[in-house]
């Protein structure tokens, strides 16, 4: 595996702890150690509708850790185009709920950022590399 791969792989098991750190605390009914004030709030956000997927009890974090779960898998395997379309499906995303944290909710979560700037990372990696 390239160093590349290895950074990749990295970056991905990263987004899966955060990942999993949300929804383990999503699940417990406590809000991240984070400012609850302000701009940045991450009790406003996670405790916001958008916080689920569509009106079910499942975080928007469990997708994260599958969509992270998925990259380890392909940066593991020689899969080329897949690596960049399962990154693109990820800036989507991130796209998605940046906006919706900006526009509709009127605060970032810290937390919910540090796993978009993953996304965004594995996404100039898949841009920039050619497998």
């Amino acid at each position: 595996m390239s160093r590349v791969q290895v950074a990749a792989v990295g970056i991905s098991v990263a987004g899966i702890a955060v990942s999993v750190y949300l929804t383990v605390l999503h699940y417990a009914g406590v809000v991240p150690a984070c400012p609850a004030s302000g701009p940045v709030n991450c009790e406003a956000v996670l405790s916001s509708s958008y916080a689920v997927v569509a009106g079910s009890s499942i975080p928007t974090s469990a997708l994260g850790i599958a969509w992270f779960a998925v990259s380890v898998a392909l940066w593991t395997l020689p899969a080329g185009r897949l690596v960049l379309a399962w990154s693109a499906v990820g800036l989507l995303g991130v796209l998605y709920l940046v906006f919706i944290e900006i526009d509709r909710l009127g605060a970032i979560c810290l937390w919910c950022t540090a796993v978009h700037v993953l996304v965004v990372a594995l996404v100039l990696i898949a841009v920039t590399v050619r497998r």
